[in-house]
């Protein structure tokens, strides 16, 4: 039988210690390997993907000579620090970068780019420098930037973790010359921006959305009377963890909690129902809300709702703006979670 709670009434707390424990792929991605990358055929892009990040992972695994071997033997060109997977939506970025973090060996970080935004405000510059410089590789997923101060931030960090002889790999929708176009005046944050690109090699990889190759258009929203329907049923049904709220509240709460702690925000939650969805007008509200739509796809938990369709949660113009990309990926993840939803 499932219980119910409500993600409105949730307020984690999430210690320095657990933000730092925390940097591993998710449990989707918790066994993937490049193995189980399946490249489209028709997209010789993603094959070739697989290959350079595989021979990143070798280079990972076996740090340059040092000493006297660095001083006979053979010169190579310096490799650049990092490996940058540029690519859109639901092309298999992130299962890409999580094989790369199981193929290697030693200390390694795992985490969104938000993740480690957060982790510099709750460290401080220098102590988050400090920690992470220890690691053999630092995997930064979603790779975006949405402010001025992200950009000053995230330039200073990456080089210093590359200077320390960090390895660095990212994914993106966004090449790093172009980070910040459309969001804010990125034209006076070239500096910044190009010591950002100056650290990685790119991969392009093209190819369609994977979570909807082949499949049947979106699941239609519940009525109301049939959500209820549904949720009276999961309550009869299989052990579990239901979190049941109405759109508007959980929308409202997301305001007051901090995105580091979305992810324990659903912590051994099950499913998931959410009563009358609207469009979401406000920018700030839809930024937060595309990060809980990642903490949810990164555990798989089918979503059931009423209301609005997904492919209308957020406006046509932030569908077309500068975040359009973050929205767009947000629909695809929800969708997916919808279609499992509605099979339950």
């Amino acid at each position: 039988m499932a219980t119910i709670e409500q993600l409105s009434q949730r307020t984690p707390k999430v210690s320095v210690d657990e933000l730092l424990t925390g940097f591993f792929p998710s449990p989707r991605f918790g066994d993937v390997s490049f193995d189980s990358y399946r490249p489209d055929p028709g997209q010789p892009s993603q094959a070739a993907a697989v290959k350079a990040l595989s021979e990143f992972a070798d280079m990972v695994n076996q740090p340059e000579p040092t000493g006297l071997r660095k001083l006979f033997g053979a010169k190579k060109a310096p490799a650049r620090a990092g490996i940058y997977l540029d690519g859109g939506f639901g092309v298999g970025k992130t299962h890409l970068l999580a094989s790369l973090w199981h193929a290697t060996a030693g200390k390694k970080a795992f985490g969104t780019f938000v993740e480690y935004t957060n982790l510099v405000g709750a460290l401080s510059f220098r102590k988050a420098v400090d920690a992470l410089s220890g690691y053999a590789l630092v995997c930064i997923d979603e790779f975006e930037l949405d402010d001025p101060g992200d950009t000053v931030l995230m330039s200073r960090l990456m080089r210093e973790l590359a200077d320390a002889g960090v390895k660095l790999a990212a994914t993106s929708n966004t090449l790093p010359g172009s980070l910040g176009d459309g969001r804010f005046a990125a034209v006076d944050f070239q500096r910044e921006i190009q010591v950002l690109a100056d650290q990685f090699d790119v991969l392009r990889i093209d190819g369609e959305d994977y979570r909807h190759r082949g499949l049947p258009e979106a699941p239609v929203p519940f009525t109301e009377a049939g959500l209820h329907d549904r949720v009276r049923d999961l309550k009869g049904g299989p052990d579990g963890l239901l979190a049941e709220d109405a759109f508007s509240d959980l929308v409202k709460h997301l305001a007051g909690v901090h995105p580091s702690r979305y992810r324990q925000l659903i912590d051994g939650v099950d499913f998931i129902a959410w009563h009358s969805v609207e469009t979401i007008s406000e920018q700030a509200v839809a930024l937060r809300f595309v990060v809980l739509a990642d903490r949810i796809y990164d555990k798989d938990i089918p979503v059931l709702a009423s209301g609005v369709a997904f492919d209308q949660l957020f406006t046509e113009e932030m569908m077309t703006g500068g975040y359009m990309k973050k929205y767009h990926r947000a629909v695809s993840r929800l969708t997916a979670l919808a279609r499992q939803g509605s099979e339950l």
